[in-house]
């Protein structure tokens, strides 16, 4: 049998009734205390979530960057689909093991898995400052496709199992932010590292990965104590919740959509959630998102060298501030999203945006133009993200089916960045015309 709360949400949540023997004094003073821990774990769990979650990104940022320096002729990349390989394998190696990954998650615990994961991507980077051919960065982007499998499906989970339906967009949107904010500062620390060329018998490109992979590394350490458990299990967190308050977060998610407490594990339940339709239109639509933001976040550095004729450096520095500006309407459109309890709107208004930036970036001929559109562009495909993620998770119960359908639309999410790793061709530069009109599209 399917579980039934599922189409609670597509009318928008509901708030909880209250006891008719509930006064008003200790209504209010039960909103205030929930209220009170709901901003505590916000300070914890979304600040946290936000850097992890920049992982993924800062391997785009570096690779990218790298992409318009010396890196690619230096490795043999340059050659053939050498360097769209690249990026393509890491998310197949991505793609593959996010299922398992996001289940270890919710079995091994938060404190376990993202701290181990996230040191081993950083020590995976660190490695690939000091490859020498092509093949050896296939390898390396297997391994560190492996060890991010479990981030971003984990973390969604995560946070699904804290907040009510009316509040998922505005926190998903908090961790796109902290991406975000990670993602340009890591564009403009590549491009003082690219200034470190040559210092110390090391070229500009293998700086960035050395700096940037020892910051994933502290950031592994960090995580151990910072990340919060699920709700049943936070006491348990390093100076977090006592036993009281984690069961009065776990009863408030249990008011709003029955399901704050974990069924017992069974492989069969986890097949038998395949059986949803809503994963398959959930997964199309991610793996639409992310064939846009694929062809934007890896490619946008070469698209301003090459298409818009900026010099390595400056096309470096210019990938940093649409992502900034990104912050802005990810924000705005999840509190509206939130506020009013509305996803499909939001998410329709997005998708014409992000036509009009990439109309922008592909037919019209001054250069600054077409780098606004740049702007636009990234916004929306930032927004959307937030939004059609609070989407799926406002419209699944079960802390297992919401653990398998977290999994299954991240690595459809990956199977666009496959996608989209190859509709940006040099061969089109300046006008990119491929990308252009299958990300219209």
């Amino acid at each position: 049998m399917m579980e039934s709360h599922d189409s609670r949400a597509s009318n928008g949540p509901k708030r909880p009734l209250t006891s008719q023997s509930e006064t008003s004094d200790n209504l209010e003073e039960r909103i205030a205390e929930e209220l009170r821990i709901r901003l505590h774990v916000d300070l914890r769990l979304c600040s946290i979530a936000g850097l992890l979650c920049s992982l993924n990104l800062l391997d785009s940022s570096i690779i990218s960057s790298a992409s318009v320096t010396s890196m690619l002729s230096d490795l043999s990349l340059d050659k053939g689909n050498r360097y769209s390989v690249s990026i393509l394998i890491f998310t197949v190696a991505s793609v593959c093991f996010q299922l398992p990954a996001t289940l270890a998650v919710r079995i091994l615990g938060p404190r376990i898995f993202f701290p181990i994961t996230t040191l081993c991507f950083g020590i995976v980077t660190i490695c690939t400052a000091f490859i020498q051919t092509w093949k050896q960065m296939i390898l390396m982007r297997v391994l560190l496709g492996v060890f991010m499998s479990g981030i971003f499906p984990g973390l969604a989970l995560l946070i699904s199992t804290w907040y009510r339906r009316e509040e998922l967009q505005l926190r998903f949107a908090f961790l796109q932010a902290g991406q975000l904010i990670v993602l340009a500062t890591g564009g403009i620390v590549n491009y003082g590292l690219n200034h470190l060329n040559a210092k110390q018998g090391l070229k500009g490109w293998q700086w960035m990965y050395i700096v940037q992979g020892l910051i994933a590394c502290i950031i592994g350490v960090v995580t151990y104590w910072w990340i919060v458990d699920f709700p049943e299990r936070s006491d348990h967190s390093f100076y977090f919740l006592d036993k009281r308050e984690a069961d009065i977060m776990v009863s408030r998610i249990q008011r709003d959509r029955r399901d704050g407490l974990p069924a017992p594990f069974s492989w069969k339940e986890i097949f038998r959630h395949f059986l949803d339709l809503k994963l398959y239109g959930f997964a199309t639509s991610f793996f639409l998102l992310n064939l846009v933001s694929t062809s934007l976040s890896y490619f946008l550095p070469i698209i301003l060298q090459n298409g818009m004729g900026f010099s390595t450096n400056k096309s470096i520095l210019l990938s940093a501030p649409p992502y900034y500006y990104a912050i802005i309407p990810v924000i705005i459109s999840s509190r509206i999203g939130d506020r009013y309890c509305i996803r499909g709107p939001i998410i329709t208004f997005n998708s014409f945006c992000l036509i009009a930036g990439f109309g922008m970036l592909g037919f019209a001929d001054q250069v600054t133009v077409r780098y606004v559109g740049t702007y636009l562009a990234t916004g929306a495909y930032v927004s959307n993200w937030a939004a059609l993620n609070s989407y799926q998770a406002s419209n699944i119960t079960g802390q297992w089916k919401r653990a398998v359908i977290a999994a299954a639309v991240t690595a459809c999410n990956g199977l666009g960045g496959v996608a989209g790793s190859f509709i940006v061709r040099q061969q089109e530069a300046p006008r990119y015309i491929t990308a252009i009109w299958v990300s219209i599209g």
